[in-house]
């Protein structure tokens, strides 16, 4: 038997005024989707900003439907439409932001599982880290280098 240690590093931004310029606007622009979001049996809405190699800004928001399964995270929705649209692009960065209506979330929401392996997939196929900053309605941003980092033990095409 052996084992195998695994260790993420996540970076912690006390407040969004510590981010990089562009950062705080790609997290802005997260918030402002997440109040777009249509979600109304969790009112947990959330809002997620992609920035492209290109320079375009997309953004996407969670879509519920009464039959959960059928519905759509922030995150899956900004990035298949970023991929749809400009399918040679890479993807810089992904900021999120989440929370329930209403109410003040100062715990930075991280992406699901879903989320994280259809992130990853665009990792491996640009060949090349996607960093992730995510945070509540407010407070603390944390900051991970690359979807990999925060989904270790990746399943990939090389699995199939």
């Amino acid at each position: 038997m052996k084992r195998i240690k695994i260790e993420t590093e996540i970076v912690v931004f006390e407040t969004e005024a510590e981010l990089p310029v562009q950062v705080k606007q790609l997290v802005t622009q997260a918030k402002q989707a997440r109040l777009k979001a249509y979600a109304p049996y969790s009112n947990f809405k959330v809002g997620a900003a992609i920035l492209l190699d290109n320079g375009e800004i997309i953004t996407g928001n969670n879509q519920e439907n009464a039959s959960y399964p059928s519905g759509l995270c922030a995150e899956r929705t900004a990035i298949y439409y970023a991929k749809a649209t400009y399918p040679d692009a890479k993807i810089k960065c992904i900021a999120l932001a989440g929370g329930v209506t209403g109410k003040i979330n100062r715990n930075p929401v991280p992406p699901c599982g879903a989320c994280r392996q259809a992130m990853v997939e665009y990792e491996i196929k640009q060949t090349q880290p996607i960093e992730i900053y995510f945070t509540g309605t407010e407070g603390e941003v944390l900051k991970s280098c690359s979807v990999a980092n925060v989904l270790p033990l990746i399943f990939d095409k090389s699995q199939l």
